[in-house]
C-alpha cells in the first residue's frame, strides 16, 4: 500500500478553533472536489508506504499540539490514511482531521482513531458546485462521534439562503458543534465586511454557535 503526499511540514495551525496551536502537517495530494475558492492547488506528489511515512513523523522532535492530516481530501485514500491513523494513535500522537465533509462511508471506517474532526461545510453558492447537504448531515453524524467542528468558507457570493440551510443541518444534527466562518482569503475581507457580520448575526438568530476566523497564517506569513 503506497499513499500519495504532497508535503510533510511542520508549523501552525493557522484557521479554525485550533489556530496557532503547532502541528506535524500531512497533506495529501488529490480531492474529490474542486471548489472555486480553492486555495491549495497540488502539482506534485511522494508515493510513502505507511510505515515510511510515520518514520519520518517521528523525526520531529518538538511538542506537538497533534497530527493534521490535510489536502486535498485526505479520505480520498482512505486504506492510506487508515493506516497512518492506527501507526501515530499507537504511538501516542493525536490525530486531527482537515476533511470537505463529504465522504462519509470513508469516514465511518476511520472514526475510531481519530481525535478531532475540522469539517468543512461547502455552500453551493461559494464552490460553484452542487449541494452535499445528505453527504453533509451524514458526514456530521459520524464526526460527532469524536470532536468536530465546523467550517464555512465565506465569498462575495455566498447566499444567505445557503447559510439558512448548512445551519439547520447543524442544529438538528449537532447542536453543539461551533460553526467558524472563514472570509475567502482572495478577497479583500474589507469587501466581505458586512456579509461576514450579517451571517455572524444570522448564526446568532438561529442558535448556533459561531466565530469568524481568518486564515492567520497567510496573514502572518508561514506556511
Amino acid at each position: 500500500m503506497r499513499g500519495r503526499i504532497a508535503e510533510v511540514f511542520d508549523s501552525i495551525q493557522g484557521e479554525g478553533l485550533y489556530l496557532g496551536e503547532k502541528q506535524i502537517f500531512v497533506r495529501f495530494y488529490g480531492c474529490n472536489l474542486e471548489c472555486k475558492f480553492c486555495d491549495t492547488k497540488l502539482k506534485s506528489f511522494m508515493e510513502y508506504e505507511p510505515d515510511e511515512l510515520f518514520q519520518e513523523l517521528k523525526l520531529y522532535q518538538d511538542s506537538y499540539h497533534s497530527v493534521s492530516f490535510t489536502g486535498g481530501e485526505p479520505l480520498s485514500q482512505k486504506d492510506f490514511l487508515k493506516e497512518m491513523l492506527k501507526l501515530t494513535r499507537k504511538d501516542n500522537f493525536r490525530n486531527y482531521l482537515e476533511t470537505n465533509g463529504v465522504l462519509h462511508e470513508e469516514l465511518k471506517e476511520v472514526i475510531d482513531y481519530v481525535d478531532i474532526v475540522a469539517m468543512d461545510l461547502k455552500l453551493p453558492s461559494s464552490t460553484g458546485l452542487g449541494d452535499f447537504w445528505e453527504e453533509h448531515r451524514l458526514f456530521l453524524k459520524i464526526a460527532s462521534k469524536r470532536e468536530v467542528f465546523l467550517k464555512v468558507v465565506i465569498c462575495s457570493q455566498s447566499k444567505e439562503e445557503d447559510l439558512k440551510k448548512a445551519l439547520r443541518l447543524v442544529r438538528e444534527t449537532a447542536p453543539e458543534a461551533v460553526l467558524v466562518l472563514q472570509p475567502d482569503s482572495s478577497v479583500d475581507k474589507v469587501y466581505l465586511h458586512d456579509k461576514l457580520h450579517t451571517f455572524k448575526e444570522l448564526c446568532k438568530k438561529e442558535r448556533v454557535t459561531a466565530c469568524l476566523v481568518e486564515q492567520i497564517h497567510k496573514v502572518i506569513g508561514v506556511r
